[in-house]
Parts: structure tokens; sequence; C-alpha cells
């Protein structure tokens, strides 16, 4: 007990500093709109590790730090007029604009935080904790199930309604064409691959900065504006 204790502070750290976003942030900034998302994502883990659902609580803490601190860090370089990674670029850039809707920005997080951060994160908590990604495969598996969830939740939630389905026919073309399960598997092989190649620095920066750039364009990709859905969206008052 005294050692999840131990483990059990920085995730409090992690989950306070995205609360702060969320109350500081407007709620239609696609900064904010994927915040309180992940922040749900976030609280729900940390309420299943206090629960005792997870068979290694102080690995799937490890995680999910490792994981919460690579968005945190996009954050912070924005807000310091620095680079974030390729990965998270397209959604800083795009924040704002008027023709990308909630579920957009949403799901250009998602696909940020999962097909990059996630794979980094795993790493990262492998050599932390002084063991193979196999050793997390439970962990790694029962947060992307939450993922899943919140997923469907998102667009549920955020997805123009059956009066709308007309006018936003471009939008759920363009969602549609992305899904998580398949960008959580293609981060497991990637995670793994990165391992392989721990001893390869060269060749696992090269991996990395090509894994980040190929998940930056297809960021891009869902962060397409969609100006006449937008303003008829916004005319019939959604």
């Amino acid at each position: 007990m005294a050692q999840l204790e131990q483990f059990t502070t920085p995730v409090d750290t992690v989950v306070s500093r995205m609360r702060a976003l969320d109350a500081a942030l407007p709620e239609r900034d696609g900064i904010a709109v994927f915040n309180r998302v992940y922040l749900a994502v976030t609280e729900e883990v940390d309420r299943q590790i206090d629960a005792g659902r997870f068979t290694d609580p102080a690995a799937a803490i490890t995680l999910d730090v490792r994981f919460a601190r690579r968005y945190l860090a996009a954050v912070d370089a924005a807000a310091d007029d620095r680079r974030p990674p390729a990965c998270w670029r397209p959604l800083f850039q795009f924040r704002r604009h008027p023709g990308v809707r909630p579920v957009q920005f949403a799901l250009a997080g998602i696909n940020a935080h999962i097909g990059h951060d996630l794979a980094l994160a795993v790493v990262d908590a492998c050599r932390s904790l002084e063991c193979e990604p196999a050793e997390l495969e439970d962990e790694f598996d029962r947060v992307g199930d939450l993922l899943v969830t919140l997923e469907e939740r998102v667009r549920e939630d955020l997805m123009p309604g059956p009066d709308l389905l007309q006018i936003a026919d471009p939008l759920t073309h363009l969602i549609g064409s992305w899904s998580l399960e398949r960008a959580r598997d293609a981060t497991w092989a990637a995670a793994r691959a990165l391992w392989a190649l721990r001893r390869l620095p060269d060749v696992a920066e090269e991996f990395t900065e090509r894994l980040d750039a190929a998940v930056g364009f297809a960021g891009r990709m869902l962060l397409t504006p969609l100006p006449g859905v937008f303003e008829k969206a916004r005319a019939a008052g959604v």
C-alpha cells in the first residue's frame, strides 16, 4: 500500500493541471475540447486504479503519468512559443478556426496523443520500471479500452443530430475515415519497435521523427475546415 501511495501524487498533479486548463481556456478552443475529453479519461483511469481494477497499479500509474506529461509538455511548448511535436501542431494551428467542428478537435487530439505520445510513453515507462513492453500490455489494453469507450461518446455527443445528417455529410465522411482501434494497434507495434531499437539511437530517433510526422499528417486531415457545414449548422442553432 505504501508503494501505491508513492505513485499517487503525480496522477493528482496531472489531473489538477488539466482541470486548471479546463477552467482557463475558452470552451470552444480546440485544445479545451480535447482537454475535456482527456481529463475524463484520466479521471476514469484514476478511479479504476483506486478500485483495484489494474493488475499492476504501480505500472498503470507510471504509464498514465508518462502519457499525460507528453500532452502537457506540448501545451507548455505552445504557450512558450516553442514548437510542439509535429503530431500536435495542426491542433494548435487550427484551435480557433471557425470551420473546424468540436468533434474534429477532439479526435485530432486523440490521434496525436494515441498515435505518437502513447508509444513513447510505453517506452518511457519500460525504462522507468525496468521491464519489457509485454509486461505493460494489460495496462495498455485497459487504458485503450477506456479510450475506445470515450471515443464512442465523443462521436455521439459532438456529432450533429439526425436532422443535420445531410448537412454534415462531409463531416461524417471525414470523421469516419479515422479509427481509434487501428491507431491503438499501430501504437502498440510502434512501441515494441522503439523498444527493440533502443540500442540503435540514430535509427530510433529517425523512426520517432517519421512517426511524429505521419501522425501529424493524419491530424491535419482530421482538422480540414468545413465552412459550409459550420455555417449551416450554426444557422440551425447547433
